[in-house]
């Protein structure tokens, strides 16, 4: 078990991977940290970031998608109260170690929305149209003209897979392009918000392939309840793309959401016995670390296939909106306690809002009996009011965060106590993860 974390009441020190945008630099200097950005390539050379970890003592990692999260990064940063992903995707962060360490994990699930709901409905149109073969055929001074195979979106059904941030945008976008809109998600949440907007929510992913002319892949690296999406769609569904649509249909997928959804061998068959006419694929099961990697791609040799470079969020514009939603959430976290998008219960908030001035109990723990209650229990005999206090438990990881407001802070004593009573009740030596207090002051 990882030792307990006294993390510094205020944050003060930024590490910043993977060149998020320089923009994320300056609203971090404004709430006062001092900010360590590596260069690129540095963050090839695992062991140079390790000694800068030791070196710097950051107590927030910011990064992208690529450089990994693990026992050494977090054992090498021992005031770590946060990994902050410049990103959606949380695949590069061994999250069940940040837990072990008392690490949060927080992402942008919003900012870059736009951009890949744009790129998604491009391809849908070079695809339906395929103009990607006609373009590649006038270089070889071909006329083509045809129209075998081009199909216009308006009055076709779009079947999208995941009606979130982005499949929501997408789903707005094909409803002005005229085309029936039908959806799986396994939250209820977002499935009465679907059908609230006028969408039609397939009970199973089968109905969803066989009632589409167009599938789109929205969903993230795990479902609301914490189960994997990996292999979530098999050669069955690809194959019966498509099947209940009126002839002639386009048979169309896209992904852009992430490499391991389905068997890339199940959609080259898919592909080859004319299941799925074309497809636009933007991730990949294995991705280079950087442009000066090796990589080989799978579909170089199948015409039927568009490839991208997991380049769905790379726009001017939503970079800088990255920065600032991180920026916010850092805010957030630093002055409040609040947090919010973490990886760990996505699309939640745990925060406080009382009125200032209070103090801020923060807690990392492990989800074992007892801990919450060691918590409420020094609270309570320090003679403190519990002004507010939001709890969440991360089952899966066995971990949780808690934070209170209350009217006094706790003493060193009492806090060690609280440790060493968690301890007790739960029957675990270090339940206690990180632990932070700090004073909110009036504006």
């Amino acid at each position: 078990m990882s030792s307990l974390r006294h993390l510094r009441p205020t944050f003060s020190r930024a590490l910043v991977l993977e060149s998020p945008d320089p923009s994320l630099d300056a609203y971090l200097r404004e709430q006062g940290f001092a900010v360590e950005r590596l260069p690129e390539e540095a963050t090839q050379d695992t062991a140079y970031v390790l000694e800068r970890l030791r070196a710097f003592d950051p107590d927030l990692l910011f990064k992208r998608s690529r450089f990994e999260v693990n026992d050494a990064v977090l054992e090498a940063a021992p005031h770590l109260a946060a990994v902050m992903l410049c990103c959606i995707g949380d695949d590069s962060v061994d999250k069940a170690a940040c837990a072990r360490h008392g690490v949060l994990v927080m992402n942008d699930p919003i900012s870059n929305g736009r951009s890949v709901a744009e790129m998604i409905f491009g391809e849908m149109i070079v695809l339906a149209r395929r103009l990607f073969a006609a373009h590649e055929a006038g270089r070889q001074h071909l006329w083509t003209k045809d129209a075998v195979r081009r199909f216009e979106l308006k009055g076709k059904t779009l079947g999208i897979v995941g009606l979130g941030n982005i499949g929501k945008q997408v789903a707005q976008m094909a409803t002005a392009f005229g085309m029936h809109v039908r959806f799986f998600d396994t939250s209820e949440v977002a499935r009465e918000v679907g059908v609230a907007l006028g969408y039609t929510s397939c009970k199973t992913m089968m109905e969803l392939f066989r009632t589409s002319d167009v599938v789109t892949l929205h969903v993230s690296a795990e479902d609301i309840r914490g189960t994997s999406n990996e292999g979530l769609v098999s050669y069955d569904h690809l194959a019966a793309l498509g099947d209940d649509c009126p002839a002639p249909s386009p048979r169309l997928l896209l992904n852009a959401a992430r490499g391991f959804l389905f068997d890339l061998a199940d959609l080259r068959r898919a592909l080859d016995e004319g299941h799925v006419r074309a497809a636009a694929i933007d991730v990949f099961p294995e991705e280079p670390g950087s442009k000066k990697d090796p990589w080989t791609n799978p579909f170089a040799e199948h015409t039927g296939v568009v490839t991208t470079p997991h380049i769905g969020a790379a726009t001017e514009e939503a970079q800088p909106r990255i920065a600032a939603y991180v920026a916010g959430t850092t805010r957030m976290f630093n002055e409040t306690g609040t947090v919010r998008d973490t990886v760990y219960a996505p699309r939640v908030t745990i925060g406080v809002e009382a009125d200032a001035p209070y103090h801020v109990l923060a807690v990392t723990h492990t989800d074992a009996r007892g801990t919450k209650k060691a918590i409420n229990d020094a609270i309570y005999e320090s003679g403190a009011n519990n002004l507010q206090s939001a709890h969440r438990d991360f089952p899966k990881y066995r971990y949780a965060y808690d934070v209170s407001a209350i009217d006094r802070p706790l003493t060193d004593e009492q806090i060690g106590r609280l440790i060493a009573r968690a301890d007790e009740l739960s029957g675990q030596t270090g339940a206690i993860r990180s632990i932070r207090q700090f004073a909110v002051e009036k504006d």
